[in-house]
């Protein structure tokens, strides 16, 4: 059976929110980023990890930040990378926030003195709390499909029944995420945010506008079942 088709014996308690924020990750154009941020997105996701397909570089980043209308915010996404390489992106962009889906302890990811997510590889055998206890002060957590060591943006889902439901971070979902399930995935899980990258691609790191209002749409439907 598909995880999106899985069904919890007990709902997740509902977040006290009234709807599920949106993030559209690996963005690399500049016009996509400023229709999407028009659809209603609440963040774009930039990779500034060199070995992405959906990697962006300074410049290209730096225009996407300039455009971005107020509220949108802009999250920097790091794998395992240098300090030097963390502190030239930092300080050309000035991301709202930062994400990292490496290696990086608790005090690597601090010293930045930014917000910050982490991101749980559900690809990996992993006990979920205790792995969220040594970020005590992560923004929130990204529950995403890859291995530990693998990046995300795969496409495959995961047992979304493996997140616990005892969990009582912000919750950030994805792997996976599409038009077609990502109703089930707000119904079910109740994430604080649903982060959408392969889900609604062309090819990797180009975006179809056509799957994002699709996507949006089933956010909002996925919202009124909860």
């Amino acid at each position: 059976m598909e995880p999106s088709t899985l069904i919890h014996s007990t709902i997740r308690p509902k977040a006290l929110q009234t709807r599920t924020r949106i993030k559209v990750c690996g963005i690399t154009n500049f016009s996509e980023a400023l229709l999407i941020a028009q659809h209603g997105a609440d963040s774009l996701g930039l990779v500034f990890h060199p070995k992405s397909p959906r990697f962006i570089g300074l410049d290209a980043a730096r225009k996407i930040r300039d455009a971005m209308p107020p509220f949108v915010t802009i999250t920097a996404l790091f794998m395992d990378e240098t300090e030097e390489w963390i502190e030239q992106v930092l300080s050309t962009i000035n991301p709202d926030c930062l994400q990292f889906h490496g290696d990086e302890s608790e005090a690597d990811c601090v010293r930045w003195k930014q917000p910050y997510i982490k991101s749980i590889s559900m690809g990996s055998a992993v006990n979920v709390e205790a792995y969220a206890a040594q970020y005590p002060s992560a923004q929130g957590f990204l529950f995403d499909s890859n291995a530990v060591g693998l990046q995300g943006g795969s496409g495959d889902t995961f047992d979304w029944s493996k997140i616990p439901l005892s969990f009582d971070r912000p919750l950030l979902l994805a792997g996976g995420l599409n038009p077609s399930n990502v109703a089930d995935a707000v119904t079910q899980v109740r994430p604080w945010c649903v982060d959408v990258s392969s889900g609604v691609e062309i090819s990797k790191g180009l975006k179809d506008l056509n799957l994002i209002n699709q996507f949006f749409q089933e956010v909002v439907r996925g919202d009124a079942n909860t």
